[in-house]
């Protein structure tokens, strides 16, 4: 059977979404204060960077940003694995009191923003964490939602999405996989 793939976003929808992301946030926040962004190892740094970039050019504020590996909070990986694995988690700031948005490309069971939760918490404890995602896919396994979503996109549990990004060498869109 051969795998199709379906563009459902191109780079000027997802730069439109990252915008309006980027808004949401500021105007939720009632601006940049104690505001910080913590992406996701891969993507989720990616997309980050890019709402740091937007709170640049719209307050003409640089928001502390950092990168969190989730691999030892993970559920689905044996204790040894877990325990063995080398952190790629770099937060140069403090998260006590700060209002922590998490950020990732894809938001499916809800599991990997359980991980990152747990993996702030162990760092302090902020003053509030929210969820910021380009698409959520839905399937949820956890009572976990997203504050800020770039397009609600519902999905069989056979297909996948991927969010691409030029910083990865790759077109920049988001398709969806049809086995």
């Amino acid at each position: 059977m051969e795998t199709q793939y379906a563009e459902i976003m191109d780079k000027e929808a997802m730069k439109r979404a990252i915008s309006r992301i980027a808004y949401e946030i500021l105007e939720k926040n009632k601006g940049t204060e104690d505001l910080a962004l913590v992406g996701i190892l891969r993507r989720g740094v990616v997309l980050a960077e890019r709402l740091k970039t937007r709170f640049l050019e719209i307050e003409g504020v640089d928001v502390p940003t950092g990168v969190l590996d989730i691999t030892r909070f993970r559920d689905d990986l044996p204790k040894g694995e877990r325990e063995g694995s080398v952190s790629g988690t770099q937060i140069p700031f403090s998260v006590e009191n700060k209002k922590i948005v998490l950020v990732d490309d894809v938001l499916y069971t809800g599991r990997t923003v359980r991980a990152a939760i747990e993996a702030i918490m162990d760092m302090g404890r902020p003053a509030k964490i929210e969820l910021a995602v380009m698409i959520d896919r839905g399937h949820r396994e956890l009572p976990i939602r997203a504050d800020y979503v770039g397009k609600n996109l519902p999905t069989a549990k056979s297909e996948s999405v991927k969010v691409e990004f030029s910083e990865s060498g790759q077109k920049e869109c988001v398709r969806l996989r049809k086995d």
